[in-house]
């Protein structure tokens, strides 16, 4: 007979994407700028769960990116998924997350479905134009979603003009890294909504929308979700699987510099900020230097990527693009450090499979 934890192990089922499905039920959750690219995206889905290129100023590296920025991200990605793509096998699943609030939004999605990437995870604003880019091709498409609310919104927006139905929902709770789809308000600790009853109300909707029509609709859960027993808590609350980013970090395979992986091993709870992001939403962070220093003095803005739709280039404290970039790069007191809010847990940097074995066995 089995003990639990074998019987866990042995019955864990992967997430369906198209006709490919992941050995676990785990995605890497996309980081920007740069911090998730081939080689962490590659080796999560080498490993059995599904790695997730952010698309965020992908082409950083390029040397026409200062120049031409828009060109050089739209090139970086087919590199980044082919990389990607050697490393883990051409029958993985391999994705990307575009944010919308991105200026060139639809060419980066059509540059994605060009490239015949196998998911495309859209957030940061409400994808209600996705299901016209993937026309004609095996790209699936999961909107990011904060609330019943959203999810609603979109699914019956997309059932409409479209009749398409979502190829996955994904929630992403307020315990999340990076920028939120949550009111400054909506963050503090007693009005803070859980995640818990977003994906319960959330499954119990997507499932009479399977019943409606004939699909099969994976629910991903995402934000503060840190181990096995989170994973199978959301698994029993009805989650096809969860999305996970802050542990992906520190990994030896995670595309950041060491010094940005060493912040995060660092990091204390105290350390751990909201901030308002020069895009007009919050985000969670670590309290670094830089951080501190944007409070009080603004910085001076010599290029604007035209990166994000939002930005107010005039009235901003800094260039959201050119700190993201700083810190990816290891020069981490010049530059913004998203994290989630278990930051402060993590202690070491290890290999993508040792984590990988940790969340599906150690229960």
């Amino acid at each position: 007979m089995l003990s639990f934890k074998e019987e866990w192990c042995v019955n864990m089922r992967g997430i369906k994407i198209g006709n490919k499905e992941s050995k676990y039920p785990i995605i890497q959750g996309g980081m920007g700028v740069g911090v998730s690219m081939h080689n962490l995206a590659g080796n999560v889905s080498k490993e059995g769960g599904i790695g997730i290129i952010s698309t965020a100023d992908i082409g950083y590296l390029e040397e026409d990116f200062i120049k031409n920025p828009m060109s050089a991200n739209l090139r970086a990605i087919g590199k980044e998924i082919k990389k990607a793509r050697e490393i883990a096998g051409e029958d993985k699943i391999i994705g990307v997350n575009v944010m919308v609030a991105l200026k060139n939004y639809v060419e980066i999605v059509k540059e994605c479905v060009k490239q015949k990437i196998d998911l495309i995870i859209s957030g940061a604003g409400i994808p209600k134009e996705l299901p016209e880019y993937v026309k004609e091709s095996n790209t699936k498409i999961a909107p990011i979603v904060s609330s019943f609310r959203c999810c609603k919104l979109i699914v019956g927006h997309w059932m409409k003009k479209y009749d398409y139905v979502p190829d996955m929902i994904v929630i992403e709770g307020p315990e999340a890294g990076g920028h939120l789809g949550f009111k400054r308000e909506e963050l503090d600790e007693d009005t803070k909504p859980k995640l818990e009853d977003i994906t319960t109300e959330i499954v119990n909707y997507i499932r009479e929308i399977e019943k409606e029509t004939g699909k099969d609709i994976p629910v991903i859960s995402a934000g503060g979700i840190w181990d096995s027993k989170d994973i199978k808590k959301f698994l029993d609350l009805g989650a096809s699987g969860v999305q996970m980013a802050t542990r992906f970090v520190a990994t030896n395979e995670c595309d950041a510099s060491i010094e940005f992986k060493q912040s995060y091993v660092k990091a204390k709870s105290e350390d751990i900020k909201i901030i308002k992001s020069p895009v007009g939403m919050p985000g969670r962070a670590i309290n670094n230097t830089f951080i501190k220093r944007v409070e009080t003095e603004k910085c001076k803005i010599d290029k604007c990527y035209k990166c994000i739709k939002t930005c107010d280039i005039v009235n901003s404290p800094y260039c959201i693009t050119k700190a993201l970039i700083n810190s990816v790069k290891g020069k981490v007191n010049e530059g913004l450090i998203f994290c989630g809010s278990n930051v402060s847990k993590i202690d070491k940097i290890v290999p993508v499979h040792d984590l990988i074995q940790e969340l599906v066995c150690e229960l």
